[in-house]
């Protein structure tokens, strides 16, 4: 069985993870962590009845006493790289769905994977319906290259666009390139009203109470448009892919940045 940390353990998508993990006949928890820890056991957290395992407040501390193979993070982007580097350099392979990490960040890590030969997966979304979507959307950019994107979450999310929304963005992007969208000479009333700009696509922030993770990537053509939508109803979509990259993340080679390529 593979040996599986995780760090914010008390939150919505930590317990999430818990529960997967532990559901799981090939994986183990053998730690978990959060910095508002009061050492509650992990099953009582998850309503799986006493384990034994209790969740520490300290990574390096629950790196040395349960020794193990896989620490999934689902933190905030404060404490995401620490935590990332701390994992690598005592030989275990970060499981990376925190967004917000920059692109120096990713190079950092990515040069510290190859250096201590340590693999790493992160992705913008664990979910195998947003990965799809992105593909899809990455398919239809060839034909209708035209598009925004909006991106709808809750209202506790800490970053915005969503890194889902970028790296669909960036997917799209890397086949129609960066072009201009709309009238040369438009103007905005309000700054800010036409979103977020990456290499000419639009990118627009919802965050309302009532939502989990959702996203529109809509296209237009002479006539038509085309709208791809993939929502989340429930933390539990982000877990398959959560797992299936705890045990992948053993045999892949250095960081791996995407679900997409893990996916058979």
């Amino acid at each position: 069985m593979i040996r599986v940390i995780v760090c914010g353990a008390y939150g919505k998508m930590g317990r999430e993870v818990l529960r997967a993990v532990h559901n799981d006949p090939h994986l183990s928890i053998v730690g978990a962590v959060d910095i508002n820890s009061d050492f509650a056991d992990v099953g009582d957290i998850i309503g799986a009845g006493k384990t034994g395992v209790t969740v520490g407040n300290d990574l390096l501390t629950v790196i040395n006493e349960t020794k193990p193979q896989v620490m999934v993070d689902f933190t905030n982007p404060q404490s995401v790289l620490n935590n990332i580097r701390s994992a690598i350099k005592n030989g275990v392979c970060p499981v990376v769905g925190t967004t917000g990490l920059t692109e120096p960040a990713i190079s950092e890590i990515r040069e510290l994977c190859a250096s201590t030969k340590v693999n790493a997966i992160i992705s913008p979304n664990f979910s195998i319906g947003a990965i799809l979507m992105m593909k899809l959307a990455q398919e239809a950019a060839k034909y209708l290259p035209h598009v925004e994107i909006i991106e709808l979450h809750h209202d506790q999310k800490l970053d915005a666009p969503s890194g889902t929304a970028l790296r669909t963005a960036e997917l799209i992007a890397g086949v129609r390139g960066e072009m201009q969208q709309g009238h040369p000479d438009e103007k905005e009333k309000l700054t800010g009203a036409r979103g977020g700009n990456l290499s000419g696509i639009r990118l627009h922030s919802v965050r309302l109470p009532g939502y989990v993770a959702h996203q529109e990537v809509i296209f237009g053509g002479l006539g038509q448009t085309l709208t791809i939508r993939h929502d989340s109803v429930s933390r539990e979509s982000f877990m398959p892919g959560v797992v299936l990259a705890c045990k992948k993340v053993l045999t892949v080679d250095g960081l791996i940045f995407g679900l997409e390529h893990i996916m058979d």
